[in-house]
């Protein structure tokens, strides 16, 4: 299966939130449960570093089971250490065995904050 594509946007300053729900062809959520997942943004494709990781482990990735879900979460003091401008994502799901399928990739834009 391919991965979707979807453009974010992060707000400078703002916490940014968004929650995913996978589902199967059926329609049916799918039990993500011992999986886990993680999120980097960078700047360029080919840069050897990234932005900002999103994982379980860090806590800006929370699985949420048989729910199908998967919330990202940066806080408003990491958006605002994020400079403005755009670049290139993708989020990849591993399951208890290790597999990995990318489920996502896209691009996102930073804007800045205004109010200070």
């Amino acid at each position: 299966m391919a991965a979707g594509y979807h453009h974010f946007i992060i707000e400078q300053g703002a916490t940014f939130k968004h929650t995913l729900t996978l589902k199967d062809s059926a329609d049916a959520l799918i039990n993500l449960t011992g999986y886990s997942a993680e999120m980097d943004l960078r700047k360029n494709q080919d840069d050897a570093s990234e932005i900002i990781t999103l994982t379980v482990a860090n806590s800006r990735i929370t699985m949420g089971g048989s729910a199908g879900t998967i919330v990202l979460e940066i806080s408003a003091s990491d958006t605002n250490n994020l400079s403005v401008g755009d670049g290139v994502y993708d989020i990849d799901l591993t399951d208890s065995n290790g597999k990995v399928d990318r489920i996502l990739e896209g691009t996102y834009s930073i804007r800045g904050n205004v109010s200070r």
